[in-house]
This record gives structure tokens, sequence and C-alpha cells, in this order.
């Protein structure tokens, strides 16, 4: 039965855990404390991509680990990747006992890792702080559980509820200490999407900028260590050939519809591109995601205008709303925060709060559509 010191030491592993939220993608972040006669004698978090996982860190570090007891934010592995099984690992070091705070929602896992860990005799207990692990790893249980990752849509407004002027001037409606939080963001996700209209607007690189995150010396450098992909989407290829998103400092990818020529300028790049068929209001974003899915995104921000924050809203493709409000008015021939051609209120859209705090002079608020609300 779990005890306050297993708790305690749980809690520990998720603080390690957090410590790979920058560095691990495609991998889940992931932390493990190994204890042994109540004392600590090994730690670990998930390495970036092709290191080893956080329990082989915690054994390295422990160096014997026999009869000791391993605390694991996540159920070990138990499938050869680019590395080895996990679970094989920790029995071959003679642990006596395994307490993971959630079992592993990918299909090459899914109980598995506990199922041999048991069979070699090892004590194994599952649950312990578990919707704590699952705030650790969401975008991984989302794209291992439904097949697509999570989607976010970031989005800074005036207390008039506006994004930008008339003329589509944007830059600052926020603060630094906001600007800075989304950098964080940034540094957290595996792509970054937004629409031509915000290229052509604003020339942005939608990088993460080290020196702007404000993080401990261990987190700016794992963060430093990869670049989200930028996904742009511009149907017609309008994208200039020296825009920033297509400087080479982080990898792009150009979707555009399957039908358009692709100027010679952008066919003579190293830009990767995606074509996709069009619809009505543009291109097909459920096909967009379906490919970030196949290529490993966990975590997937959007930075865009109204038209494609709207778009995704309405086609049930945002998990979750980050907006922040600056104390300023724009009025109202300002453009609005989203696109939504809806008439009544029966056809207005729930949310449900998650969170809301102050960013500097700014709020940000976070909340989650509420679907067939």
């Amino acid at each position: 039965m779990d005890t306050p010191f297993d708790t305690q030491m749980m809690a520990r592993a998720l603080q390690l855990a957090r410590r790979g939220q920058y560095s691990t993608m495609p991998n889940p972040s992931v932390g493990c404390v190994l204890v042994r006669d109540g004392r600590v004698i090994g730690e670990g978090f998930t390495c970036p991509v092709g290191g080893n996982h956080a329990e082989i860190e915690a054994l390295q570090d422990a160096g014997d680990a026999a009869g000791s007891t391993a605390y694991v934010t996540l159920e070990p592995c138990s499938h050869q990747g680019k590395t080895g099984p996990c679970c094989s690992a920790l029995i071959q070091a003679g642990v006596t006992r395994v307490v993971v705070a959630l079992r592993d929602p990918n299909p090459l896992v899914l109980g598995t890792g506990l199922e041999k860990l048991r069979a070699a005799g090892i004590a194994v207990e599952c649950g312990l702080l578990e919707s704590e692990a699952r705030s650790v790893i969401p975008g991984f249980i989302a794209r291992m559980s439904r097949g697509r990752g999570r989607v976010r849509a970031k989005l800074a407004m005036s207390l008039d509820g506006r994004t930008a002027m008339a003329s589509g001037e944007s830059q600052w409606i926020t603060g630094p200490a906001a600007r800075q939080d989304v950098q964080r963001l940034r540094a957290m996700s595996c792509a970054i999407v937004t629409g031509v209209g915000t290229v052509l607007a604003d020339d942005c690189a939608l990088t993460v900028r080290p020196q702007e995150l404000g993080l401990a010396t261990e987190a700016t450098q794992l963060a430093s260590g990869r670049q989200p992909v930028r996904v742009v989407l511009d149907s017609r290829l309008r994208t200039p050939a020296d825009a920033k998103v297509l400087d080479g400092t982080a990898p792009t990818l150009l979707c555009h519809n399957e039908t358009v020529a692709v100027p010679a300028a952008i066919a003579a790049s190293a830009v990767a591109r995606l074509a996709l068929p069009c619809g009505v209001s543009g291109l097909d974003l459920h096909i967009l995601m379906e490919y970030l899915a196949a290529q490993q995104y966990n975590e997937i921000l959007v930075e865009s205008g109204p038209r494609l924050a709207g778009a995704l809203l309405q086609a049930g493709l945002l998990d979750e709303l980050i907006v922040y409000m600056a104390p300023a008015l724009l009025g109202d021939r300002a453009r609005p925060l989203m696109d939504l051609p809806l008439n009544k209120m029966a056809d207005k859209v729930q949310l449900q709060w998650e969170d809301v705090r102050k960013v500097g002079t700014d709020w940000c608020f976070r909340a989650i559509p509420i679907r067939n609300a």
C-alpha cells in the first residue's frame, strides 16, 4: 500500500520529469527515483531523443540498485526502440519493487511493462499521483490515445477582444513577461502552426530564443538543443523566398493546395512542402493534423490570425485556448480574436476555464472548448 513516503518519492520523480519537458520530444518526459533503506540512491529523467530513458539514467546514477524501489512517472517500456526495454533493465538490476504513476498509453506498451515486472517477481503498484503524471505529458497521451497530439492556440488581445489594428499591425499588444511566457510555450512544442497571412503581416520567425526564456541554466541548455518545426499554411504559396520562416534557423514545412504551381524559388530551396486538398474554407486541417501525428508531434502550438484560429476551433481540432489579455483598448475597427460566423446565442462556443494568472502587466487565460455544448 502506498505510504506518505511513497507519495514524497513520486513527487520527486515528477519534479525530475518536468525537467525534460523542453527536450525529450517525441518521447514522453519521465522521471525516476531509486530508493533503498529509505534513502535515495539514484535519480534520472529522460534524455533527448536517442539517449537514455529515465530508468536507465537512475540506474546508472545508483551504480548498484539491487533491493531498491523504483518510483517512475510512466510505466517502464517493454519494447525495443532506439534504446532497450526499461523493464528488462530494472529486472536485471535487481529492483524488488516498482511504483508507477501512470500506465503507458502507447499501444507498444499498454501494460506489458507492468506484466513483465510482475512475472519477474517484482512487486508492482500503479496509479500513485496519476493525474499529476498526466499533466506532465498531455500531448503524448493525446497522440497515443486518439491519434493526434494536443493542439493549443496562443492568442493575444486587448481588453476589448481585439488582436490587431485594421491594417494588420499587431506588435506588440502584450508586454515582455507575456512574450517570455510564449517563448516557453514554443520551447515545449513540437510544431508551431501559422497561416501565410501572419507571415506576410509580421514576417515572424517563430523560433525559440533561448536568451528570452528566463529559465535556469540546465533548462535553457535543454531547450536550446532543438527548434520546433514551423508549419505555414499557404494554399497559394505566397510566402516570400526571403521570409524569416524560410531562413533555415529552424525546420519549416510549407503546406499548400495540391493543385498550385510551386514557384521556382521555393522549389529550389531546401524547405519541406506538403500538398493538401482544399475545401470550402481552406486547406484540409484534419489531414494536416493526421500528418503531424504521423511525424510523432505531441505538442502543437498555433500562433495565427483570427481566420486560422477560428477554422481550427470550428473543425473541433483545438484542445486549448491560451489567451493573453493586455490592459489596452484597440477600438471597434480592430480585428477580432477569431473569425467565427455565429448568428444566434445558441451557436456560442462554450469554454471551460482551466487557469487564470497574471503575467507581468497582462493576464493569461487558459480555456478548453466544450465539445457539443
